[in-house]
Protein backbone atom coordinates (compact mmCIF):
# COMPACT_ATOMS: atom_id res chain seq x y z
CA UNK A 1 0.00 0.00 0.00
CA UNK A 2 2.89 2.15 0.70
CA UNK A 3 4.20 1.66 -2.25
CA UNK A 4 1.32 2.42 -4.40
CA UNK A 5 0.58 5.82 -2.23
CA UNK A 6 4.57 6.54 -3.28
CA UNK A 7 3.98 6.43 -6.85
CA UNK A 8 0.44 8.17 -7.27
CA UNK A 9 2.37 10.99 -5.46
CA UNK A 10 4.91 10.74 -7.44
CA UNK A 11 2.53 10.97 -10.46
CA UNK A 12 0.59 13.83 -8.97
CA UNK A 13 4.02 15.74 -8.69
CA UNK A 14 5.24 14.87 -11.85
CA UNK A 15 1.66 16.53 -13.98
CA UNK A 16 1.82 19.56 -11.36
CA UNK A 17 5.89 20.10 -12.83
CA UNK A 18 4.87 19.54 -16.64
CA UNK A 19 1.46 21.44 -16.52
CA UNK A 20 3.30 24.76 -15.20
CA UNK A 21 6.52 24.00 -17.90
CA UNK A 22 3.10 23.94 -20.34
CA UNK A 23 1.83 26.79 -18.99
CA UNK A 24 5.50 28.76 -19.25
CA UNK A 25 5.75 27.84 -22.96
CA UNK A 26 2.53 29.04 -23.98
CA UNK A 27 3.39 32.69 -22.23
CA UNK A 28 6.51 33.74 -21.39
CA UNK A 29 7.14 35.41 -18.87
CA UNK A 30 8.26 39.15 -19.36
CA UNK A 31 11.00 40.22 -17.16
CA UNK A 32 10.72 44.10 -18.86
CA UNK A 33 7.70 45.53 -20.48
CA UNK A 34 8.05 47.41 -23.81
CA UNK A 35 10.55 50.50 -23.40
CA UNK A 36 11.63 53.10 -25.96
CA UNK A 37 14.79 52.38 -27.30
CA UNK A 38 16.85 53.88 -30.07
CA UNK A 39 16.14 53.69 -33.81
CA UNK A 40 19.32 52.81 -34.44
CA UNK A 41 20.11 50.39 -32.69
CA UNK A 42 21.22 47.30 -34.08
CA UNK A 43 18.83 44.68 -32.90
CA UNK A 44 15.75 47.28 -34.28
CA UNK A 45 17.49 47.08 -37.60
CA UNK A 46 17.88 43.28 -37.60
CA UNK A 47 14.01 43.12 -36.30
CA UNK A 48 12.79 45.59 -39.17
CA UNK A 49 14.92 44.06 -42.15
CA UNK A 50 13.11 40.86 -41.25
CA UNK A 51 9.86 42.30 -41.01
CA UNK A 52 10.25 43.91 -44.63
CA UNK A 53 11.49 40.90 -45.90
CA UNK A 54 8.26 38.78 -44.41
CA UNK A 55 5.90 41.49 -45.66
CA UNK A 56 7.20 41.40 -49.23
CA UNK A 57 7.19 37.46 -49.41
CA UNK A 58 3.26 37.60 -47.84
CA UNK A 59 2.08 40.77 -50.42
CA UNK A 60 0.48 39.83 -53.35
CA UNK A 61 1.94 43.54 -55.02
CA UNK A 62 4.62 43.18 -57.54
CA UNK A 63 6.59 45.72 -56.32
CA UNK A 64 9.13 45.76 -53.23
CA UNK A 65 8.03 47.95 -49.92
CA UNK A 66 10.66 49.95 -47.87
CA UNK A 67 10.67 51.65 -45.10
CA UNK A 68 10.32 55.62 -45.00
CA UNK A 69 9.93 56.33 -41.32
CA UNK A 70 10.77 54.61 -38.21
CA UNK A 71 7.71 56.36 -36.19
CA UNK A 72 8.32 54.30 -32.90
CA UNK A 73 10.51 51.66 -31.46
CA UNK A 74 10.63 49.60 -28.64
CA UNK A 75 11.87 46.27 -26.41
CA UNK A 76 10.47 44.05 -24.67
CA UNK A 77 12.23 41.07 -22.87
CA UNK A 78 10.72 37.74 -22.02
CA UNK A 79 12.60 34.41 -23.04
CA UNK A 80 13.76 36.46 -26.23
CA UNK A 81 14.15 39.92 -26.92
CA UNK A 82 10.66 41.42 -28.64
CA UNK A 83 10.73 44.58 -31.04
CA UNK A 84 7.79 46.74 -31.10
CA UNK A 85 8.15 48.40 -34.44
CA UNK A 86 5.61 50.99 -35.58
CA UNK A 87 6.82 52.25 -39.43
CA UNK A 88 5.30 53.87 -42.60
CA UNK A 89 6.49 52.09 -45.67
CA UNK A 90 6.05 52.83 -49.34
CA UNK A 91 5.81 51.25 -52.74
CA UNK A 92 9.57 50.84 -54.58
CA UNK A 93 10.32 50.63 -58.15
CA UNK A 94 11.58 47.17 -57.69
CA UNK A 95 9.89 44.48 -58.58
CA UNK A 96 10.26 41.42 -56.34
CA UNK A 97 12.11 39.36 -58.92
CA UNK A 98 14.91 41.73 -59.01
CA UNK A 99 15.50 40.27 -55.70
CA UNK A 100 17.36 43.57 -54.79
CA UNK A 101 15.60 45.70 -52.42
CA UNK A 102 17.93 47.49 -50.73
CA UNK A 103 18.63 50.36 -53.39
CA UNK A 104 16.03 50.76 -54.96
CA UNK A 105 14.49 54.27 -55.23
CA UNK A 106 10.75 54.73 -54.00
CA UNK A 107 7.33 55.11 -56.63
CA UNK A 108 7.61 58.74 -58.32
CA UNK A 109 4.51 58.14 -60.33
CA UNK A 110 1.28 59.75 -58.52
CA UNK A 111 -0.53 56.48 -59.83
CA UNK A 112 1.94 53.89 -58.39
CA UNK A 113 2.38 55.73 -55.22
CA UNK A 114 1.44 54.02 -52.30
CA UNK A 115 2.06 54.22 -48.84
CA UNK A 116 1.09 51.85 -45.49
CA UNK A 117 1.59 52.04 -41.62
CA UNK A 118 2.82 49.06 -39.97
CA UNK A 119 2.89 47.60 -36.29
CA UNK A 120 5.32 44.82 -36.12
CA UNK A 121 6.65 42.68 -33.27
CA UNK A 122 9.40 40.58 -33.96
CA UNK A 123 10.84 38.31 -31.46
CA UNK A 124 14.64 37.93 -31.71
CA UNK A 125 17.08 35.44 -30.33
CA UNK A 126 20.44 36.37 -31.58
CA UNK A 127 22.44 33.70 -29.55
CA UNK A 128 20.46 31.48 -31.63
CA UNK A 129 20.26 33.49 -34.58
CA UNK A 130 16.03 32.66 -34.56
CA UNK A 131 13.14 35.61 -35.84
CA UNK A 132 9.66 34.87 -35.61
CA UNK A 133 7.11 37.62 -36.67
CA UNK A 134 4.42 37.64 -33.85
CA UNK A 135 2.35 40.33 -35.14
CA UNK A 136 2.22 42.36 -38.17
CA UNK A 137 -1.33 44.79 -38.62
CA UNK A 138 -0.81 47.19 -41.63
CA UNK A 139 -2.99 49.75 -43.26
CA UNK A 140 -3.27 51.74 -46.41
CA UNK A 141 -2.44 55.38 -45.56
Amino acid sequence: MARFLQTVLFLVITMQIVSRRVEAWSSPKIVRSFEDIPKSYVYVQHALWYAMKEYNKASNDQYNFKVVDILKSQEQITDSLEYYLEVNIARTMCKKISGDDENCLFQHDPKMKKMVFCIFIVSSKPWKFELKMLKKQCKDI
